[in-house]
């Protein structure tokens, strides 16, 4: 039976991918921070005080002191295209545009700031996705990282009436796929040295100490990649924790101290990489690339090199791509 003129065929539901990273501020300036770090301190997942107790000292002197230093970090980092992260995580998604097949649209999302989590799993339903896989981009799982950003999705899952299905995406610590990209990119980073370098430092984003007595299985991961990254390129990798915020006491060792104690241990030639960073951001770029270069040096260090994150990069796009065909699975036949 024909379908009559004014009824157009319905089209096939379509499947949704969407990438999430962290999240940073719209601008490198302090108003932008301010409204960014009021967000990401206040989720109960990243400061696990109760609110009656923090929310004091977050509006009453974090958010009127640490904006201005930070936009100034930001400034020394942002790019013509915006933000690292967010520039990269737009480039990794447009990347994978026809990866899965016609009938998979992929998207980027920031668990904090623009563009948010629930306006693009809106867009997504509103496009005709009907399952969706909801992929934060950490290899290690943490809850202050993996775990938020999936509260975040399924916050805005609840407040919808015609819910698509939804999958998330595993953490990818121990992947193959993940190693052996990491691999090839610190190869390949690491021959274009004009210096051999005496260590190389794997530094990971640092968590509080109690969150690993809590269970939080974020320590074990790191320390399961770095040890699966140095028999993939045959050296040894002095494993690190960066980013110390607040008093508590943190994991350990903290890269800033390592950095700045290696010299003094006949260690003056360092290449340095972030392997819990899916994209470079300002804990790479401001935080290692800049001020640990600059605290290595003023100590005795002669050679000092950063090694950029696998970002967009061939390797990094063909594990990403390796990574989210397995999730997809079952729901379509790209491989």
């Amino acid at each position: 039976m024909e379908r009559p003129a004014d009824h157009p065929p319905i089209a096939p539901p379509k499947i949704g991918v969407l990438l999430i990273n962290l999240g940073t501020p719209d601008a490198p300036d302090a108003k932008a921070v301010k409204r960014y770090l009021g967000e990401f301190l206040s989720d109960k997942r990243v400061v696990e005080i109760p609110a009656l107790l923090w929310q004091p000292i977050l509006r009453g002197i974090i958010l009127n002191t640490r904006p201005k230093k930070s936009a100034h970090a930001y400034e020394q980092v942002w790019r013509d295209d915006g933000s690292p992260l967010a520039a990269i995580t737009r480039l990794q998604a447009a990347a994978l545009k026809d990866a899965f097949g016609s009938g998979v649209l992929v998207d980027w999302a920031m668990r904090y700031g623009n563009p948010s989590i629930g306006d693009r799993l809106a867009a997504m339903k509103a496009a005709g996705c009907e399952r969706i896989l909801i992929a934060p981009l950490y290899p290690q799982y943490c809850a202050a990282t993996t775990a938020t950003a999936n509260d975040k999705a399924f916050e805005a899952l609840a407040a919808m009436r015609w819910q698509p299905a939804v999958r998330t995406l595993p953490p990818y610590y121990d992947d193959p796929a993940y190693i052996d990209a990491l691999a090839a990119s610190v190869r390949a980073s690491l021959a274009a040295l004009d210096f051999v370098p005496d260590a190389l430092v794997t530094s990971f984003h640092g968590m509080p100490q109690r969150t690993l007595e809590l269970g939080d299985p974020y320590h074990c991961h790191c320390q399961k990649t770095a040890r699966l990254l140095s028999e993939a390129l045959g050296k040894d990798t002095i494993v690190t924790f960066q980013s110390r915020f607040g008093r508590a006491k943190w994991l350990e060792p903290a890269t800033d101290t390592t950095l700045a104690a290696l010299p003094g241990q006949g260690i003056k030639r360092v290449a340095i990489i972030a392997p819990g960073f899916s994209a470079d951001c300002l804990e790479t770029l401001e935080e290692l690339d800049i001020r640990g270069r600059d605290s290595f040096l003023a100590v005795g260090g002669t050679d000092f090199a950063y090694l950029p994150c696998l970002n967009d990069s061939e390797p990094g796009m063909k594990m990403l791509r390796s990574i989210l065909a397995r999730e997809l699975a079952g729901w379509t036949s790209a491989q």
